[in-house]
């Protein structure tokens, strides 16, 4: 019998003091298996150009230790509005976080789907398409993948319940490099009732082909109800969706080689007994 897979359990690390000196010491802490980081300011549209002492040395450690390590683009990111200088910003600003994701060896970038913001929905669909193809069709080899992150509804959000993204990557061609985050949180609040019986195996089916490119959750718990189309995180079993569809999540094959990245509120503390009871649960 051969040995289950289990999923890596991680944090997105706070990086005072350098991003490698900073962020690994933050993961050793909360005993982390997996990385998120940001490259730059997630409220801004600066580009940083970072520290290339830094990032050697997180991409050393990275290569070495085997770490899963991504990269959360910034939140102001939105390929389908109605704005061209929003949209000219968002491409760029994902452009840097790519570029900025290879040079530390991330695996991957996240970003958030985006919201028409007042369009309708084709329009902004064709726009997401004109602004992530060039970006996908330039990815090399070694370069990170793209994980789209699909949002908990409010407003015009593009991509929430996960109905809508097959049609979102249908957008895409499919491309190999467009890949997906998924967070519980998000899903949760789009009406994915993770507390259900049965509610990891309906999350998966949902997903559909989309299954197979997961390549990372966002393992936050919900302050909101189901449905309530809020994204407001919380700690693992302190929310709506409780501890138990954790495990049910974790356990299941078809997300065995996705790493659940913490991003719940609190310091080292919270996030240490976060990452614990994930583990506990993966078993």
């Amino acid at each position: 019998m051969t040995e289950r897979q289990c999923p890596p359990i991680g944090v997105h690390a706070f990086a005072a003091g350098g991003l490698a000196r900073g962020a690994l010491r933050y993961a050793a802490a909360v005993g982390a298996e997996a990385m998120q980081v940001f490259v730059s300011n997630p409220r801004s549209w600066a580009l940083s150009p970072g520290d290339p002492g830094q990032d050697r040395a997180l991409r050393d450690h990275v290569a070495a230790a085997g770490l899963p390590l991504f990269v959360h683009a910034p939140y102001l990111i939105n390929v389908g509005s109605p704005d061209p200088l929003t949209r000219e910003r968002s491409v760029a600003s994902l452009r840097h976080s790519l570029r900025r994701a290879a040079e530390i060896g991330a695996r991957g970038v996240v970003v958030h789907t985006g919201s028409a913001v007042g369009a309708d929905r084709d329009t902004a669909l064709a726009q997401v398409a004109s602004g992530l193809r060039p970006l996908l069709d330039k990815l090399g080899d070694d370069d990170p993948d793209l994980l789209l992150e699909p949002m908990a509804g409010q407003g015009q959000m593009l991509c929430a319940d996960l109905g809508q993204l097959a049609g979102y990557l249908d957008r895409l061609d499919w491309h190999p490099r467009a890949c997906v985050c998924l967070d519980t949180c998000h899903l949760f609040a789009a009406g994915h009732d993770l507390t259900a019986p049965g509610g990891a195996e309906a999350l998966v089916a949902a997903l559909g082909d989309a299954a197979g490119r997961v390549r990372l959750v966002h393992a936050n718990d919900s302050a909101t109800g189901c449905g309530s189309r809020r994204d407001r995180h919380a700690n693992i079993g302190a929310g709506q969706i409780g501890v138990a569809p954790f495990g049910e999540l974790l356990r299941h094959p078809a997300l065995a080689r996705a790493p659940f990245v913490v991003e719940t509120p609190g310091g080292q503390q919270a996030h240490a007994a976060d990452v614990a009871t994930l583990k506990a649960l993966r078993g």
